[in-house]
């Protein structure tokens, strides 16, 4: 909703009435958690999942209902981990609760959280109810490849009609609805403020060194929205590699960001990123490639390549 206002600062002249955004319609029926959390663990029951768009637990297997039904609900929350609510609600109802009061609504993660969820539910005294979880299933995505459970259309909409609106635009009162893609509208462009691209093909630790002077750094990459953002601004290079704040240590045989930050989160193409680096004559760095699967690679840092700066210190 934050993102809607300020589109609505953006776009104040009255004479535009619809408006282009980077929603788009997949093709793949997925389920998603409303944390935004990949969705590597299911316990659906027998017969389940049918065709239904929301997620609910009973007895410890999920199950899809209706999202206009009205079920109590789980919260996460960072003190309690789990809060039930009393209180029957639709499924957009109560995400809206968890995310003003707590957290947001549960995401069940693996089989042991499953237990202490069944436990929690049983030590309620509501076992075998219909509770709400995070659960939903859509077949809409933002073109930058993320995922989103916020949602707001026009009443009735999304229909589908004609059978090829795959895409979305938002109207004068800023509300989304589907549309063919064939279509012609203004459209507005988003522009990451924390990252660019330095279109200069230099080497590594020349890289390193135009981003301390001009900006803050060379990015690191340390989590999955991050490779994300960065996958955004790398389709603008003009090398088939670039540079990333990563480098390797012989004496210590690791990976680290140029930023301090231990190498947790990993992305690398086959072959690169291993303990074979020991055996290089030269200094090795890190790269990312501006097509393709855009993977890490392990380059001889003398290579002369774009690079990627970050903005903003953390």
């Amino acid at each position: 909703m934050n993102d809607t206002n300020e589109l609505k600062k953006s776009v104040n002249d009255g004479s535009v009435q619809n408006i282009w955004i980077g929603l788009q319609k997949t093709g793949r029926d997925e389920w998603h958690w409303s944390s935004g959390e990949p969705v590597l663990y299911l316990n659906w029951a027998p017969g389940q999942p049918e065709t239904r768009y929301c997620g609910m637990m009973s007895k410890g297997k999920f199950e899809d209902l209706s999202c206009s039904d009205e079920r109590y609900f789980i919260c996460n929350n960072t003190k309690t981990k789990f809060v039930l609510v009393n209180q029957a609600m639709k499924w957009r109802d109560a995400q809206s609760y968890c995310r003003q009061n707590h957290i947001d609504l549960l995401s069940v993660r693996n089989q042991n959280e499953n237990q202490q969820v069944q436990q929690f539910i049983s030590d309620n005294h509501l076992s075998g109810s219909w509770i709400w979880i995070g659960l939903f299933r859509d077949s809409w995505q933002w073109s930058d490849q993320s995922d989103s459970s916020f949602r707001d259309w026009k009443s009735g909409q999304p229909d589908n009609n004609g059978g090829n609106e795959n895409c979305a635009a938002v109207n004068a009162q800023r509300k989304w609805f589907d549309v063919s893609c064939t279509n012609q509208y203004p459209f507005v462009c988003y522009e990451d403020p924390e990252l660019i691209v330095i279109r200069e093909n230099v080497t590594w630790s020349e890289a390193l060194r135009y981003c301390r002077q001009n900006h803050v750094d060379l990015v690191s990459v340390h989590s999955e929205e991050m490779q994300r953002r960065v996958m955004n601004v790398v389709k603008r290079a003009s090398t088939a590699e670039v540079w990333l704040g990563l480098r390797y240590s012989h004496i210590l045989g690791i990976w680290f960001w140029v930023s301090g930050d231990t190498v947790c989160y990993k992305n690398w193409a086959p072959g690169n990123g291993t303990s074979e680096e020991d055996c290089e004559h030269t200094v090795r760095s890190g790269a990312v490639q501006s097509g393709g699967d855009q993977r890490w690679i392990s380059l001889p840092e003398t290579h002369k390549l774009n690079f990627i700066c970050s903005r903003y210190s953390e």
